[in-house]
């Protein structure tokens, strides 16, 4: 059975290490990233996410929080838009102007997570995902907020889901795809799902099964062996990808693997 479209990297390989090697020197040339979540219940993965960044190289960051965490925000965190909040304390509609004009600041926008419940905050972010043309990263429970509208994420070039194995069920499943994806499952079995579904659908995708990570993007799969799963929990990894993804734009599959590596 051909499969040339699955790819193998290791921790003393890297597969693409002109990516690795070929970070930007210059922080003014290092592109910007906007970070988005957070709740009155908390924004660590944000603070986390601007940290993981920041130590990636990125040349610049700019947060959007609910204005109901104004007053807990720590002195490392610099750069913060406040946006108008819900009665449950997550982003309402009315940040919708606040993300518009991050996404005009910078290179690529991260949906990170703790992002709440609200269903505001849900409307809120499927407006700005059906109207923003640039590289989106989302992930965590961002993910799980725009559940109802998959279609709207797997059907948009320039997107990154980063994503646990039961979302990617769930995400097959409201697009109605044909393939159902079960845990008991052999890794070639998924690899050849992500390689159709990708074919299929212009999103890269990254998850995790047992101890492997997956990356899939236009039938190309690239796999690795992964020990650190709170690394993908927490945002780091979605943040790295988004990272070097802002530093080579046209690359997503080569660059998300690179980043992996970092």
């Amino acid at each position: 059975m051909d499969h040339s479209y699955w790819q193998k990297q290791t921790d003393s390989k890297p597969l693409f290490p002109d990516i690795l090697w070929n970070k930007p020197e210059r922080r003014d040339q290092a592109g910007r990233l906007a970070i988005v979540g957070g709740n009155k219940l908390g924004f660590s993965s944000v603070a986390a996410a601007d940290e993981v960044a920041k130590k990636t190289g990125i040349g610049a960051t700019r947060i959007l929080l609910p204005d109901v965490v104004r007053k807990s925000i720590p002195p490392s965190i610099t750069d913060v838009l406040f946006g108008p909040t819900t009665p449950s304390g997550s982003l309402s509609r009315e940040s919708l102007r606040d993300m518009r004009a991050l996404s005009e600041w910078s290179n690529g926008m991260l949906l990170v997570g703790d992002a709440g419940r609200n269903s505001e905050t849900a409307i809120l972010y499927e407006e700005f995902i059906s109207k923003y043309e640039g590289p989106l990263t989302i992930t965590r429970d961002a993910i799980d907020l725009v559940k109802n509208n998959s279609s709207l994420l797997v059907e948009r070039p320039d997107t990154l889901i980063v994503a646990s194995f039961a979302q990617v069920q769930k995400i097959f499943q409201a697009v109605y795809y044909p393939k159902m994806l079960v845990f008991s499952m052999q890794l070639m079995q998924l690899v050849e799902a992500l390689h159709k579904f990708t074919i299929t659908y212009p999103c890269t995708i990254l998850t995790l099964h047992k101890d492997t990570v997956l990356i899939a993007h236009g039938g190309e799969v690239v796999t690795q062996e992964w020990s650190s799963p709170m690394l993908i929990w927490r945002g780091d990894v979605a943040t790295k990808a988004a990272t070097f993804w802002i530093w080579n734009p046209s690359q997503p599959l080569e660059s998300i693997t690179a980043s992996l590596h970092e």
